[in-house]
């Protein structure tokens, strides 16, 4: 399905190093085996990848080699028209956050930092180095596919009439699903605890208007996993991604400004802005939590544990329970009913599930309501958590009435695809390819790269 066909496209960004076009003696090392444009395909770059997939045990159907200089020919298309969009952009967090994971991929698979440069014959500097260009192309042409299939949706009608239409050996088998509802307790921050960060906070903000510099104390110090390790700098953003009050205060600010300490539901911040681009800003930041005490999280765990215990003892409903009592701003009001972020349906297969809830609700009957545990919300805090099993459906054939959502899913990603090799047809048409006649028995997927 779609979802399938553009990791394949995406695995050409694993990693394209070593050399371009090197010329020693008059005698050339690499050639130019296809041309999108203006931009060359290298044997180098086919070869390079090769290995690269096979060291990630990354396997292509067909001939690997014919395979991926087709990937490469549909990165180098939707380049092209990325570099001509000026709403596409890639940051550095962005490249440095893909670096990071390569590497540690690198790392955990090969053995260690020196078995990775053994393995490269580079140091990790070097490969790094050699990285760089190749994530952010990869970043920007994952950025293009998003763009043209943006506005790809489907109708009801539409997907009965799929559903309809399916042959019976490809209807989907559908998994055991769940669905289950929550309360989450918050414990209390002291107001101690609450004074001190701020005053830290303060202490930065002054530090940083006499000299000291704000990425590097985001560094040593930001609490934000995602943008501390780069100086707490964050990629160019909109208004509504943002929480409304760090929205609020950094859409204030003038370049360079730094702002108050604010309370967001992360936490406490103070911010820097870098740069806007019309209704996008750019700004680096510093996130500090209050620290929990455990008196406050044993006192969450018991008043909790007693509103579960009134449900079971019928003394309130759950419905009741969520509304008064739980945290969860996403579902209180509903009853505590979780659903998916990704698609919105409530249904879970297991594999879905967060790994601490899954743990608790794996053994537990329609209806129950669980002990109290400790996890993570969507906002990273520590707190605890009752869950109710609502439902739970045995594995079956799809059908229209219990899988409506996930048929859907289904058949928007047969369209996506569909758009999107439409996309790529057209522009073929009015872009200059050439592929080397070495390649000329490849059995790609779209016929139209060999004019």
């Amino acid at each position: 399905m779609f979802k399938n066909a553009i990791k394949s496209v995406l695995l050409i960004g694993t990693i394209i190093l070593g050399p371009k076009v090197s010329v020693a003696q008059d005698k050339v090392i690499d050639q130019i085996l296809a041309v999108v444009g203006s931009n060359p395909i290298l044997k180098s770059d086919i070869e390079t990848t090769a290995i690269q997939n096979q060291a990630q045990g990354i396997t292509l159907q067909g001939d690997a080699k014919c395979a991926i200089l087709e990937q490469l020919l549909e990165q180098k298309l939707l380049l092209a028209e990325a570099e001509l969009d000026t709403l596409i952009v890639v940051g550095d967090n962005q490249i440095n956050q893909q670096m990071d994971r390569r590497m540690n991929y690198f790392i955990e698979n090969i053995g260690s930092e020196k078995e990775v440069e053994k393995y490269f014959n580079k140091s990790i500097v070097q490969l790094k180095a050699e990285m760089s260009e190749t994530i952010k192309e990869q970043l920007k042409t994952e950025q293009m596919q998003t763009k043209i299939i943006s506005k790809v949706t489907v109708t009801p009608s539409e997907v009965r009439q799929f559903f309809r239409q399916l042959p019976s050996k490809e209807i989907p088998e559908i998994g055991s699903q769940l669905e289950y509802a929550q309360i989450t307790m918050l414990p209390a921050i002291t107001e101690k605890q609450d004074l001190e960060v701020k005053a830290k906070l303060r202490e930065f903000k002054k530090r940083i208007e006499n000299g000291d510099n704000f990425a590097t104390l985001a560094i040593m110090y930001s609490e934000d996993p995602g943008s501390a390790r780069n100086g707490g700098e964050m990629d160019y953003v909109g208004r509504a991604m943002l929480d409304p009050t760090f929205a609020t205060e950094a859409f204030n600010l003038k370049p360079n400004q730094i702002s108050k300490v604010i309370r967001s539901e992360f936490g406490y911040h103070i911010i820097q802005l870098i740069d806007r681009k019309g209704e996008k800003i750019k700004c680096r930041h510093i996130l500090l939590r209050p620290k929990i005490d455990p008196k406050e999280l044993e006192v969450a765990k018991n008043r909790i544990d007693s509103v579960a215990d009134f449900v079971r003892k019928g003394k309130i409903t759950w419905e009741q329970a969520s509304y008064l009592y739980s945290s969860d701003k996403n579902t209180r009001n509903n009853g505590g009913l979780v659903t998916s972020q990704r698609t919105g349906s409530s249904k879970f297969e297991m594999s879905e599930i967060d790994p601490d809830v899954s743990k608790v609700i794996v053994n537990m009957n329609i209806g129950e309501t669980s002990r109290p545990f400790i996890t993570l919300d969507d906002k990273q805090r520590e707190v605890y958590k009752v869950i109710k099993l609502n439902n739970k459906t045995k594995s079956h054939k799809a059908n229209l009435q219990e899988d409506y959502q996930k048929l859907s899913e289904m058949f928007l990603a047969k369209k996506k695809e569909e758009t999107y090799r439409k996309w790529i047809a057209k522009q073929q048409a009015k872009t200059y390819i050439h592929v080397d006649d070495s390649y000329a028995n490849c059995n790609f997927k779209l016929k139209s790269w060999k004019k």
